[in-house]
């Protein structure tokens, strides 16, 4: 058979793998001995020192040996319990239900399993080293791969000294340095000074080899630093083949993960000869070949030291053109948010917020290895496996609370499982408009936001507000965690895509931990609507989606996102919305349609700080943007023949008026009594459908 792309892979990688041999002989004996001298190895070194690369040549020396092994890079990897365990017995094909031991320790010949980038399963640590690896059969090998030593607790045990070998991956040494820079092409007279620069940081040989492939030769650059991949990332980037391929690798360090669309999107390329995406293509594969890129299941993604060093010299030297990657990659996600669902909505959302890592409220309060566990709706019988989590957290009162919203509105009941159909957290939307007294009585927390809704919001017909009642992690209640970062994206999907939303509340048990994050996330504090069940008190955030819409909402997040004030990330208006009532609207809309000829007198019109206005996109004034909606809605009519009579009366009158009434009934030769019926029902039409427009949106 012809050998695959893989095998291709594989054979070019150990073609240019060199040194460690110490490392490779301390693994090969393990593998050559009758039985394994110890069962997990511990490796670990700094970012870019070689790690993944030795984890490859592992792999390749077991092959050699008949030995299965797998490879598992933890960023895929949700740090849970149940997710671990069923990626690994997908990994070893080991039959659900069956465990690793009973299954592998029947099986002929030995395994490895290899765990790279350990350092995001630290939240495991304890449990692999006291639950999952005692359960493994004797025949096979562990190896962990990350940028932290092992925690004390592995040498402290007496059990584990014995089975553990820890190997502390340093950089390369002269000799070795030399051959990786031969094997990439560069001259024997430029490797003294490569070798000064870079003191055998693989990562850093590696690019300057990027950037001799693209220069020819490394220059009289090379000096001294402290941040040698900065300096080279810097260096590397003033040298690629064309401005295209630099936004290309500008763009792929902002993002979570680079893919084809998402590029096109991002650098807006133009068609060339051979076809609209031939020119993304290209980019997308030259980044492929990176040295310092690499690439997962969902796409293309820099090494975590070399996305640091392109966005911060990124941020610093173009601020205009980071701001505009930043604009134009939120407006690819929040489009596929509108039109996909499952995980690739998930996987969105969270791409989306990771675009916030920079700052340091949602480093802290979000964990972007938040996994792949999808949001799903209740099921039934579910909600008796739900109780108890909420008895546990919040006591027996709050379960018997949550027994009556999962009866009265199961439909808003959203259920995360872990990979064997666990419950690992839940999320409890309550629609208040939907409640009645009885319930409201029963619950103090829907009691109090009800009576501020009414003292403070006014709900208007049509409008919806949710309150979201309960909220936790079965592990770790309301703390940060990857469930807890799942169940926040569910909460912002329900921002972004609930029909006619007014307002929105969320309760925290503890109200001061949350404070930065929420009023991150311009949530306001609400402590006349807090409540007390059992004794225990519950702060309560809000947000008025009328005052600042979804549109509007993520464009000050943008500002925030970038470091700049909202104001200056987007044009939308500083001023607060007004909402208005039904009545009001009807008649800030009639005036509009009388001065829509005198643009000067329409400044001072309401619907200029309206929820509809605001959710248009465009750099004109306000006052045209509201002209153009006028007559855009007033063109539609014409398309339905029911309705053309009301256009033409509406046009006749307002958009391209006669001067006066009479005379636009003489034109439209009807009689002037038809032609008032005509333009009166043309208003009605007219206010009905921008009134659905301004309470629910598009």
């Amino acid at each position: 058979m012809a050998p695959s792309l893989a095998d291709r892979l594989n054979a070019a990688r150990h073609e240019r793998f060199v040194g460690r041999g110490g490392e490779i002989a301390v693994f090969q004996s393990a593998l050559d001995a009758q039985e394994f001298p110890f069962f997990v190895m511990h490796i670990f070194g700094p970012g870019g020192v070689g790690k993944t690369s030795l984890l490859r040549e592992y792999t390749r020396l077991c092959r050699q040996k008949d030995i299965a092994a797998v490879y598992l890079d933890a960023r895929d990897v949700e740090p849970s319990p149940d997710a671990f365990r069923e990626t690994v017995n997908s990994a070893l094909d080991i039959p659900k239900g069956s465990s690793p031991h009973n299954h592998l320790e029947g099986q002929d010949g030995r395994f490895a399993l290899l765990v790279d980038t350990y350092e995001t399963l630290l939240p495991l640590d304890t449990w692999l080293r006291t639950t999952f690896l005692p359960e493994l059969p004797v025949n096979i090998l562990t190896v962990l791969a990350g940028r932290h030593p092992p925690a004390p607790a592995w040498q402290s045990d007496p059990g584990w000294q014995a089975l553990v070998r820890t190997v502390p991956l340093r950089n390369l040494s002269p000799d070795e340095s030399r051959s990786l820079l031969s094997k990439r092409g560069l001259p024997v007279d430029q490797l003294g000074s490569v070798l000064n620069f870079t003191h055998g940081h693989p990562l850093a040989l590696s690019l300057v080899a990027d950037v001799f492939a693209q220069r020819g030769n490394v220059g009289a650059w090379l000096q001294e630093s402290p941040d040698v991949v900065k300096t080279l990332i810097e260096r590397f980037v003033q040298q690629v083949p064309g401005p295209a391929h630099r936004a290309a690798l500008e763009a792929c360090a902002l993002v979570r993960v680079m893919t084809e669309p998402l590029l096109n999107e991002m650098l807006e390329l133009p068609a060339t000869p051979a076809g609209p995406d031939e020119g993304t293509r290209q980019l997308f594969e030259w980044l492929r070949g990176l040295s310092f890129i690499e690439f997962g299941p969902e796409g293309l993604f820099p090494h975590d030291l070399a996305r640091e060093a392109l966005t911060a010299d990124l941020h610093w030297r173009n601020p205009d053109w980071y701001m505009e990657l930043h604009h134009r990659s939120r407006r690819y996600y929040t489009g596929q948010i509108e039109k996909t669902s499952g995980h690739t909505q998930q996987r969105s959302l969270m791409d989306l917020v990771f675009l916030h890592r920079e700052n340091p409220v949602i480093r802290s309060f979000f964990e972007f290895q938040a996994g792949s566990a999808l949001p799903e709706s209740m099921k039934p019988g579910e909600a008796a496996l739900l109780g108890p989590l909420v008895e546990k957290y919040e006591g027996a009162k709050s379960a018997g609370l949550a027994a009556l919203w999962f009866e009265k509105q199961p439909q808003g009941v959203t259920v995360w499982r872990n990979p064997d159909g666990q419950v690992a957290g839940f999320l409890a939307a309550v629609a208040l408009h939907e409640t009645d007294a009885a319930t409201r009585t029963a619950d103090p927390a829907i009691r109090a936001a009800h009576e501020y809704l009414e003292q403070n919001v006014h709900l208007r017909s049509g409008e919806t507000a949710l309150f979201f009642r309960f909220w936790m992690a079965a592990d770790s209640y309301q703390a940060v965690s990857p469930v807890q970062s799942l169940i926040f994206l569910a909460v912002v999907k329900h921002y972004l895509s609930t029909p006619r939303l007014a307002y929105t509340f969320f309760p925290c048990a503890e109200a001061d931990f949350w404070a930065p994050m929420l009023a991150y996330a311009n949530l306001s504090r609400l402590s006349e609507a807090d409540f007390q069940v059992d004794g225990r008190h519950y702060g309560v955030y809000g947000h008025d989606w009328r005052a600042e819409p979804p549109v509007s909402w993520l464009a000050a997040l943008a500002g925030k996102e970038v470091g700049i004030a909202s104001e200056a990330a987007s044009p939308v208006r500083a001023e607060p919305l007004i909402v208005l009532s039904e009545a009001d609207f009807r008649e800030a809309l009639r005036q509009a349609l009388q001065d829509f000829s005198r643009p000067d007198h329409l400044k001072s019109n309401p619907l200029l700080r309206s929820k509809m206005l605001a959710e248009i996109r465009g750099d004109q004034e306000p006052v045209e943007i509201l002209r153009g909606l006028l007559r855009e809605t007033v063109d539609d009519l014409r398309a339905n023949p029911r309705d053309e009579k009301l256009f033409r009366a509406l046009e006749r009158t307002y958009i391209k008026p006669a001067p006066t009434q009479e005379a636009a009934a003489e034109l439209l030769d009807l009689p002037f009594s038809t032609y008032r019926r005509h333009l009166t029902a043309g208003v009605q039409r007219l206010t009905g459908i921008l009134w659905e427009r301004e309470i629910g949106g598009k």
